[in-house]
């Protein structure tokens, strides 16, 4: 007697009976759906779950090509395993790693500082083609630890055998691309011919592998304007390597040897010393070319605020005299922004910010004039108004902060010799293992949630559902700009998830599995899984962490 379960399809509000132990496979060849690109995932009853996962039960099913920001990862994911077996056939001597994303791809490199030519690109390139073309299966499985350990060792991961090692479990999730190991914390397409769309090219002293562009992934180009990006990820990616730190293994047990307080310190310093860097290029320029304008802009969560703070307080160790505006403090009243495509309030849109009212403000500020700044109540909603009014001194260097700052628009009325652009951004340079990069979105996401919740009044789900409006404003306001700075900082801290992990999870779990927004807080809490927490207490009060998870001396 066959036993069926009721499964509604979200893509097309239909329903239909399928055999209990039916996979998502299975379902997707049975139904005719009109996505223009291969679906790679789906969302079942609010998880994110491979196309292998078999039904047993009534479910809704949504099926997600690339174009969603879970199937991109999936993609992303899935080609970086074939990339690493291809690495691994050709030169088996040699290891490759994934060091950073740039654009829509990733930068990679081997670890034995040798320049990779452009035959040898080739050849891999060739080699990830062939890969693909044998649809060769991606699988999952459960397993005892010490025999996923042994398999590591034989394949010389040891960077992922010093994740297992300091996260002792009794069984382990293993991926296998065929029959070689590896670990994603995420899902991965069901077989290497998922991932038909890419190029390489050489870059720098490695690779850069482009993929299909989310937006459009028609579109693949190896050509990349993030030079200045490129080498911000590079510093750091070589100063965390010295500190012994380059993968969330090494750093837990670096944590597990009692070295939690060294690892603070050196990264605060760290960061005090490019700030003030850039706090006395901002004074050479002030003095050579008359810089009254410091201009800083970065995505949500990169720390701005609190950095615009810090580089004030360098400043005027230099003589100048820092008068911080942010661009926050200009958003119209909350019933007067702008709808994104989505029919939602588009927070992220340049509209957003009342245009006329701050560029008045700039004008009368840059003559000398008395003005009234706003304040920006996040809570009510509404622009409220200092009882002082701001005025500019010969010494004075303006320093105007927001997603926004670096558009040309925005200060469209000042002359550009009088100002100096800063890009901010929590560049993650610690890997969760040589291939499985940690986005930096994440990064972000977990900052803008543990905040949110302190000071906005929005629990983890409300940050959640807003967070893909929020990448989409990113995508379209932000980084198209990003290489007009004259700096960029990173804001990262090598050691700050372990630091969020212990407050960001009682936040996600509060979301129900009733929304959708349930996918994503079960796919962080996978991820924040692996590391051990870092207790806050000897982070500086001028911290930049300290502007998410509280305890900041700094004034907001």
């Amino acid at each position: 007697m066959s036993h069926t379960v009721t499964l509604r399809l979200v893509n097309n509000s239909t329903e239909i009976e399928v055999e209990m132990g039916t996979t998502l496979m299975d379902v997707l060849h049975s139904v005719d759906l009109s996505l223009h690109y291969p679906i790679l995932v789906a969302r079942v009853n609010n998880c994110f779950k491979s196309l292998g996962y078999c039904i047993y039960k009534p479910v809704n099913v949504e099926f997600l090509d690339m174009r969603s920001f879970e199937g991109y990862r999936v993609y992303q994911r899935t080609l970086s395993f074939v990339m690493q077996r291809a690495s691994l056939e050709l030169y088996p001597e040699r290891k490759l790693r994934i060091r950073h994303t740039l654009g829509n791809g990733f930068y990679a490199e081997y670890d034995d500082q040798k320049s990779i030519s452009a035959e040898e690109v080739a050849l891999l390139k060739l080699r990830m083609e062939d890969i693909v073309a044998r649809n060769i299966p991606i699988t999952r499985q459960k397993r005892l630890a010490e025999e996923v350990a042994k398999e590591y060792e034989a394949y010389d991961f040891d960077d992922r055998l010093e994740l297992i090692n300091t996260r002792p479990r009794l069984y382990r999730t293993v991926n296998y691309l065929g029959d070689m190991p590896g670990y994603f914390y995420g899902e991965l397409a069901p077989s290497t011919s998922y991932v038909s769309r890419f190029d390489i090219a050489p870059y720098y002293n490695g690779l850069y592998v482009a993929l299909p562009a989310r937006t459009n992934p028609e579109v693949v180009t190896t050509t990349i304007k993030h030079d200045k990006m490129f080498d911000i990820f590079h510093e750091y990616q070589e100063w965390i390597d010295i500190m012994g730190v380059p993968t969330v293994g090494d750093l837990n047990r670096r944590v597990m040897q009692g070295d939690s307080s060294e690892l603070i310190q050196i990264a605060e310093a760290f960061h005090e010393n490019k700030i003030a860097a850039i706090a006395r290029s901002i004074a050479e320029a002030n003095k050579e070319r008359g810089v009254r304008m410091a201009l800083i802009s970065g995505p949500s969560s990169s720390g701005k605020t609190t950095f615009s703070k810090r580089l004030g307080v360098q400043l005027r160790v230099l003589g100048l005299d820092p008068v911080l505006i942010a661009l926050d403090d200009y958003f119209v009243d909350r019933d007067k922004t702008p709808l994104g495509e989505d029919g939602k309030p588009d927070f992220e849109a340049l509209e957003a910010i009342d245009l006329a009212t701050l560029n008045d403000h700039l004008r009368r500020l840059n003559a000398g004039e008395s003005v009234e700044i706003p304040r920006y109540d996040f809570i009510s909603g509404r622009r409220q108004w200092h009882d002082k009014p701001l005025q500019l001194s010969e010494r004075s260097v303006l320093i105007l902060e927001g997603i926004h700052a670096l558009n040309p628009k925005l200060t469209s009325g000042i002359a550009d010799g009088q100002k100096f652009r800063i890009y901010i951004s929590c560049f993650t340079s610690v890997a969760m293992d040589n291939f499985s990069r940690i986005p930096t979105t994440d990064n972000r996401l977990l900052r803008r949630m543990i905040r949110d919740n302190a000071t906005r009044g929005n629990n983890a789900m409300r940050t959640l559902a807003m967070w893909g409006s929020v990448r989409r404003g990113e995508e379209k306001h932000i980084f198209p700009y990003q290489e007009n700075a004259n700096v960029m900082f990173n804001s990262s801290l090598f050691y700050e998830i372990s630091v969020l992990k212990a407050i960001a999870e009682p936040l996600l779990r509060e979301v129900p599995d009733t929304v959708a927004e349930y996918a994503e807080a079960r796919r962080m809490l996978r991820f924040l899984d692996n590391f051990i927490p870092i207790q806050p207490d000897e982070i500086p009060p001028t911290s930049l962490l300290r502007e998410f998870i509280g305890g900041s001396s700094f004034k907001y």
